[in-house]
């Protein structure tokens, strides 16, 4: 599979532009400390949600007309599913959409919503990884076209579409934060910040209870590994083989932590109190390692965090409040 780079990255902003939101940037005072600034980037604001629907709809756009007329398959957490639902309905093609049984109720009721005729649902698998492998087993077995969530070239360059503005808007910053699951976002983020600055840092953030890119690069190679339940459920589950967004991670991320469940709750919290935001737990693990001290920017340094996301229900809201 081919790298992605920047030149698609930049097409990718065009693409995705009639649909995907340029997502503003706040700055955090509260969060600052001895940094001379931080800002937010609001991917909150985005269309479904999450910053998802940029590598969803950057992927489809580049589906060939035969692909597109066939229909495609994706599986997902939730968030990028919707991405690939609002983009199927948009641009009519038929879009299954697989989910896990214990996938975020607010996610697929969200899901729920779509246009049937464009957007079919499927509950298979316990977790994640069930209902990745059924997705990727479901399109070989229909002769689909299967949309990662982040093992793919386009969606990676959409994800990093973030990056582009990012940078646009605060081209000084030398520290970024950013959610890591399966690791598009970090991936394609990476790849624009270097292009534009090879001095910027970029650190990546995951849960505890799903280590997965963690221990792949403490590894140098992608492991198998426990997942547990968790408040960043969009960054649950493991990685598939031979994952591009491993190598892109390798080659640019000076750094990948790890935060706890009590780290992320602290963080949904002071956001909603500070910042007066709804944050779901993967969109907060940024500011969960600022607070925790996970990440501890040295003085004067600017720094911008991902809030990639806010699709959380409101029981789970409510018990973390």
């Amino acid at each position: 599979m081919t790298l992605p780079t920047p030149a698609d990255i930049r097409a990718a902003t065009e693409r995705i532009a009639p649909l995907a939101r340029r997502t503003p940037v706040e700055p955090a005072p509260a969060l600052a400390g001895p940094a001379a600034g931080i800002w937010l980037k609001m991917e909150i604001w985005q269309t479904t949600g999450s910053f998802k629907i940029r590598g969803a709809l950057n992927a489809i756009a580049q589906i060939t007309p035969a692909a597109r007329a066939g229909g495609i398959v994706t599986a997902s957490a939730g968030n990028h599913a919707q991405g690939v639902a609002a983009g199927a309905v948009a641009s009519h093609v038929h879009a299954i959409i697989v989910v896990a049984h214990d996938a975020s109720p607010a996610k697929v009721a969200a899901l729920e919503r779509y246009d049937p005729a464009w957007v079919e649902l499927r509950r298979i698998g316990r977790d994640y990884d069930e209902a990745e492998a059924a997705g990727i087993q479901l399109a070989r077995d229909i002769g689909r076209t299967f949309v990662s969530p982040y093992d793919d070239p386009a969606v990676i360059a959409g994800q990093g579409t973030v990056a582009l503005e990012l940078l646009a808007d605060v081209p000084d910053l030398e520290l970024l934060l950013v959610p890591v699951g399966g690791g598009g976002l970090a991936a394609g983020m990476a790849l624009w910040a270097h292009h534009v600055n090879p001095a910027i840092q970029v650190i990546g953030v995951q849960s505890e209870a799903s280590p997965a890119m963690h221990a792949a690069l403490a590894a140098g190679r992608l492991v198998t590994v426990p997942v547990a339940e968790s408040l960043a459920d969009g960054l649950a589950g493991n990685i598939a083989p031979g994952s591009i967004t491993f190598t892109l991670c390798q080659q640019h991320l000076a750094d990948l932590v790890l935060v706890s469940e009590a780290a992320v709750a602290e963080a949904m919290r002071f956001l909603a109190a500070e910042q007066h935001v709804i944050v779901e737990g993967s969109g907060a693990v940024g500011v969960a390692a600022l607070r925790a001290g996970v990440v501890v920017p040295p003085p004067g340094c600017r720094v911008s965090i991902v809030l990639s996301g806010r699709n959380v229900t409101l029981d789970r809201l409510r018990a973390v409040l």
